[in-house]
């Protein structure tokens, strides 16, 4: 048997003996073990078949011992992590206890800066080069970022810094005229521009050649700018020039040869650089090819074996082709809702597909807002429209609307401005890992004054919930997973705009919000079958509290579930709810929070991560019933002490044993 190239390659050291003939094999197999992997695993595809060559091309001229690459967003990184050591273990890619969907600090220390969020490489790598010289070293500092993440905000601000300090780096710009759908705005325009920019390149290669004729290699200052003005005379490729980089492309980004040879000569630049190359997302495999933005990143066994076609059979997730998501309930009830209202206006931060505004952008192009990767902006602009009496919806990721703190406080909720914030990916997020977890929403806005916060039991309640928010005057967020949505209860008799007494109880009642309230019923049902008297609350708003709900409670227990960080969240609002309302709650219930301790939670899928929170039926039965037995035999003990202490005084029973009351 004839062993592979790739198994060759324990590290990217073994590259630098290979010939341009056996580096384009090996990117052959590379792309193979991606597709492989992907198709059975889930995860990114297009982006990192894209990408195969460039990484190929960095490893070859740079050395990672020494040298510093680092990957905007990291899901490109695909092909960078099976060249660092991570080859044998590829096949566990965003498996529980496996690698990574995103480069990380923790998992490689070829992995120089952990990323998952967008536009962040720039300001890394500027950080890490100043360092580098502030140390007097000589490493190399290479950022990876592509066009969608240079729309955002973060990467222009680190252009401008970097270009003003002057400092030695490369930036290179990945073009595949996409983030994960088409790049919309002014930027990605530009871009394109660039791309058909041949007059350009060639102007560029004349201007020097002339240049050089008329004074030699003794360049003035003054020719210089003559030669950038010339330049940016032709095309308009003048931008990065006027921030401070060295502006050199496009380059063909599956060229290796070329590739290599432009590194070679790059890594010897004593100022910032920017080097532009165009590849193909999805390179290597038709499908993703012909459609980047469906294949851009797919779900486990989200495609079969192949048809006698070779096309990939969809497959449905848990063997169920009628399971809706909660984000399809709100893609449907936000179209239906916008052919009620003209005033329905949707905004998304790049994120038309997951979001499920894209049918909606279909129906209502004139008031679809596709902003690119600048969430900040998203925020913004949508207070600007709701200031002119529109009803704006706000579909971001909850791990994105983290990046648009300021802004929610600021311009929303100060001026009270009735957004609504449709906040998809809200909880445990599954196998995109830790930088994608939507575990710290309710915290991050439970202190914002003016802001109502709610989450919905099942698909119903959340086209209930979008029409109550749009008909109220300020800002309301709605949160919810990324899961099929159940049907919990009867549609009818919902008291939306508070909770839901969906089981009454006795011994304790379970107050859970979202879709953990269908295990919480669960285990109630069972914990009744054995003798407790266990109610359940559906609290729906998480802010404001339905306090009148709240102070009816007697029960002695009470235990608070959530999808979300323990530290700040739901459970906590009901306890500091109680704790106000001392003086006028007589019978003060113990309350047990059930959340998640740990919301960096590594990757695996949302089944096993809710197993690891405890947030599982089975798991939540064990501990409620635990709790349960704990209060019963403490009452029992109490009972007993009273009674033989009654015994005492009357001078009857001095011998009895009296048992130690359990704390």
């Amino acid at each position: 048997m004839v062993m592979s190239l790739l198994e060759l390659i324990d590290s990217p050291a073994e590259l630098k003996k290979l010939s341009i003939s056996q580096l384009e094999l090996l990117a052959q197999e590379i792309r193979e073990k991606i597709i492989t992997t992907v198709l059975k695993n889930g995860g990114h595809l297009a982006s990192p078949l894209g990408v195969v060559e460039l990484t190929l091309a960095l490893h070859y001229v740079f050395d990672i011992r020494k040298d510093i690459i680092i990957w905007d967003v990291g899901h490109q990184a695909y092909a960078h992590k099976i060249l660092t050591g991570r080859n044998k273990n590829f096949h566990t890619l965003r498996k529980k206890g496996g690698i990574g969907g995103y480069p990380s600090r923790d998992e490689s220390p070829f992995d120089y800066f952990g990323t998952g969020h967008s536009s962040t490489s720039i300001s890394a790598a500027l950080g890490m080069a100043v360092a580098r010289d502030l140390n007097r070293e000589k490493h190399n500092v290479v950022a990876v970022i592509g066009d969608g993440a240079m729309t955002g905000g973060m990467a222009m601000e680190a252009l401008n810094h970097a270009g003003h300090l002057g400092i030695r780096m490369i930036v290179v710009l990945n073009d595949n005229e996409m983030s994960i759908g088409p790049n919309t705005g002014a930027l990605a325009k530009y871009f394109n521009k660039l791309i058909t920019a041949y007059y350009y390149k060639r102007a560029k290669e004349d201007v020097g050649s002339f240049v050089k004729r008329i004074v030699g290699e003794k360049v003035t200052r003054t020719i210089q700018d003559l030669e950038k003005s010339v330049k940016a005379f032709i095309t308009k490729g003048s931008l990065f020039q006027d921030l401070g980089f060295n502006y050199i492309g496009p380059v063909d980004g599956h060229d290796l040869p070329l590739l290599i040879e432009c590194f070679e000569r790059l890594k010897f630049f004593n100022e910032p650089v920017l080097f532009h190359c165009k590849t193909e997302k999805g390179k290597g495999y038709k499908e993703a090819e012909l459609d980047p933005q469906k294949y851009h990143g797919i779900s486990p066994s989200q495609f079969k074996e192949k048809d006698k076609e070779g096309e990939s059979l969809p497959a449905h997730e848990n063997g169920n082709a009628h399971s809706r998501t909660f984000t399809d309930y709100f893609s449907e009830e936000i179209c239906k809702l916008g052919e009620e209202d003209h005033r329905i206006v949707a905004i998304t931060a790049a994120m038309p597909v997951g979001t499920g505004l894209i049918e909606f952008s279909k129906k209502f192009p004139d008031r679809y807002f596709d902003v690119g990767i600048c969430e900040q902006h998203a925020v913004t602009f949508a207070g600007g429209l709701s200031a002119q009496g529109y009803k704006p919806v706000v579909a971001i990721y909850s791990t994105f609307l983290q990046r648009a703190y300021d802004q929610i406080i600021h311009d929303i909720c100060l001026q009270k401005l009735p957004v609504i914030f449709a906040i998809d990916r809200a909880g445990l997020v599954g196998e995109d890992g830790a930088t994608h977890m939507g575990t710290f929403d309710i915290s991050y806005l439970r202190a914002i004054p003016n802001l109502a916060i709610c989450t919905p039991r099942d698909g119903e309640d959340l086209k209930l919930l979008l029409k109550f928010a749009l008909s109220r005057n300020h800002p309301i967020a709605i949160r919810y997973p990324k899961c099929p949505a159940p049907t919990i209860c009867p549609v009818e008799n919902r008291n939306i705009a508070g909770a839901d007494i969906l089981m009454d109880g006795e011994d304790a009642y379970i107050i859970a919000i979202g879709p953990l309230v269908k295990p919480s019923l669960e285990v109630a049902q069972q914990l009744n079958m054995i003798g407790f008297s266990v109610g359940v609350i559906d609290a729906r708003w998480i802010k404001p509290l339905d306090s009148a709900l709240l102070s009816s409670i007697s029960t002695p227990l009470i235990f608070t579930v959530e999808e979300n960080t323990l530290e700040g969240g739901f459970g906590s609002a009901v306890l500091e709810f109680y704790n106000e309302n001392t003086d006028y709650i007589h019978n003060y219930p113990k309350i047990i929070r059930i959340g998640i301790s740990n919301p960096f939670c590594q990757h695996a899928s949302r089944a096993e991560q809710l197993e690891m929170a405890g947030l599982t039926y089975q798991k939540l039965n064990m501990k409620i019933e635990s709790e349960l037995k704990k209060l019963r035999e403490n009452n029992h003990c109490l009972e007993q002490q009273i009674y033989i202490t009654s015994c005492k005084n009357n001078k009857v029973c001095d011998n009895l044993f009296i048992p130690k009351i359990q704390e």
